[in-house]
């Protein structure tokens, strides 16, 4: 006996309802004052919290103390979970919890993966909310006296990872394209790669002497920035030491940072 559209409609709203819902919730960059007050009141009510390594402590202090905690984190290589496995638990999760919190660092849509996530919950018939953070890609030059616009500078702003996945939709990031697309570049997850972007962006036709910030840890207590040039960065990095997770800036607004932090 075939069944009807209707009653497969009926069968899948009846499911639906059976289903917790899984929230995507963005962190921000670290600074608990900048988590949205809708990320906190989710945490406040959550049955079950799945986070990622950059999430600062603060944050996850603020999470129901009755919720399940499970770190999902990953860093440079290292996981916790692997993202397949993160996507599946999620799906299994909101079998049997009512408010599944997947917390991550930054905003989710922001070199957050959290499209892919949503795409695997939406095709599994999980609902599913996002809840956008403040990036880093923004929070921590701002933190550093480094606006990515100014009028005086630069009217143009570019995001791009620095740590691209293997099998992604195309072979790499066109250094050159980025080079000339705007007057500032953001440069997430790139101090691995540091010494191809500056040699790429030089041979693309940036001066060796366009500034560039790394930002540190960015809106935390133990932020620090590293300035210097295209030509002199890698050299400067591998004097001090200076290590991941940090946010790239390029371009002539980094000028601004030793004006606009002159009183910090």
């Amino acid at each position: 006996m075939s069944i009807s559209s209707q009653e497969t409609n009926t069968f899948n709203q009846q499911n639906k309802r059976c289903l917790g819902k899984v929230y995507l919730v963005g962190a921000g960059p670290g600074d608990p004052g900048l988590l949205t007050l809708k990320g906190k009141g989710l945490l406040e009510c959550a049955d079950v919290v799945v986070y990622d390594a950059l999430v600062s402590p603060q944050i996850l202090m603020m999470i129901n103390p009755q919720a399940e905690k499970i770190d999902a984190g990953k860093r440079m290589g290292r996981h916790s979970l692997f993202q397949e496995d993160t996507t599946k638990l999620l799906i299994e999760l909101a079998q049997s919890q009512a408010i599944v919190v997947r917390l991550k660092g930054g905003d989710p849509f922001v070199f957050g993966r959290g499209g892919e996530e949503m795409e695997d919950l939406v095709r599994a018939g999980v609902p599913v909310e996002v809840v956008p953070g403040v990036t880093s890609g923004i929070a921590a030059p701002a933190y550093a006296g480094i606006p990515l616009t100014h009028r005086s500078y630069s009217s143009s702003v570019t995001f791009v990872t620095g740590h691209e996945s293997a099998g992604k939709y195309r072979p790499a990031v066109n250094w050159s394209a980025i080079a000339h697309g705007s007057e500032t570049i953001v440069v997430y997850m790139g101090i691995h790669n540091l010494p191809y972007i500056t040699s790429q962006l030089e041979e693309a036709g940036l001066s060796p002497q366009t500034p560039i910030a790394l930002v540190r840890w960015g809106t935390r207590p133990e932020q620090e920035e590293l300035i210097g040039t295209l030509e002199t960065i890698v050299e400067q990095v591998e004097e001090s030491g200076f290590t991941a997770p940090a946010i790239a800036v390029i371009g002539n607004v980094v000028n601004l940072h030793s004006i606009l932090t002159i009183n910090n």
